[in-house]
């Protein structure tokens, strides 16, 4: 009778490892696709404007496109790598401990405090296209963001550095938001005492006028996945 029980407690054991192993089988059979997403991953990369000059935590460019792009239902993150004063030269020296292996788009700001400093415009755009190129070696998208020139610099000046984006954005493919401070600049409700940097409700119309640029990458990385 003890003999019985024994192997009726065997069979049991074994019937529950055929089980378990069985289950291991397809845990380890089931297609990578089972398995929960990774956000879409997107690196603010820039300057002051960027960065948040004088703003308050969750008033930044990149926190509240952030928030506008998942209250539209986008699982996304968005990193902020602007730092204050950075010229393209600068953005081009910390660029690859800036931006992470991983990331989906970055969204490419620079050159405003070269043209306040009075950068030649050639050396600017020499540094944008050497981070352009970088970044698309490393298989990220770009959305390339321009600034322009102030109309005190003359307009010699202005004709060479405005024209910067748009070729550059031709040449490799690239979208663009022509001027970040759309409706912003010369705008001193929207603008910080300085007179130059975009305070809280300048950054909502920032992100608007943005958002027409970004969802569309967004929308068609998750269509090619």
């Amino acid at each position: 009778m003890a003999f019985k029980s024994l192997r009726k407690l065997f069979g049991t054991v074994v019937s529950a490892a055929k089980i378990f192993s069985a289950l291991a089988a397809f845990l380890l059979l089931a297609p990578a696709g089972t398995a929960s997403a990774e956000p879409f991953s997107i690196v603010g990369f820039g300057d002051s404007l960027m960065a948040g000059y004088e703003l308050g935590p969750g008033e930044g460019f990149t926190e509240k496109l952030q928030a506008a792009l998942r209250a539209r239902g986008h699982d996304v993150t968005v990193a902020n790598a602007g730092v204050s004063g950075d010229t393209t030269s600068g953005g081009l020296s910390r660029l690859d401990w800036s931006v992470p292996d991983g990331t989906d788009l970055v969204i490419l700001e620079l050159g405003a405090n070269d043209m306040l400093r009075g950068v030649a415009p050639a050396s600017t755009e020499r540094n944008l296209e050497e981070i352009i190129t970088r970044l698309q070696g490393r298989g990220m998208e770009i959305l390339l963001v321009g600034m322009y020139a102030m109309p005190n610099l003359g307009p010699e000046y202005q004709q060479a550095f405005n024209s910067i984006y748009p070729r550059l954005a031709e040449k490799y493919d690239l979208p663009l938001v022509p001027f970040f401070l759309e409706g912003v600049a010369g705008n001193a409700a929207l603008q910080l005492a300085d007179g130059m940097h975009p305070n809280a409700e300048g950054i909502d119309l920032m992100v608007k006028n943005v958002l027409p640029t970004v969802e569309p990458l967004i929308q068609g990385e998750k269509a090619d996945m």
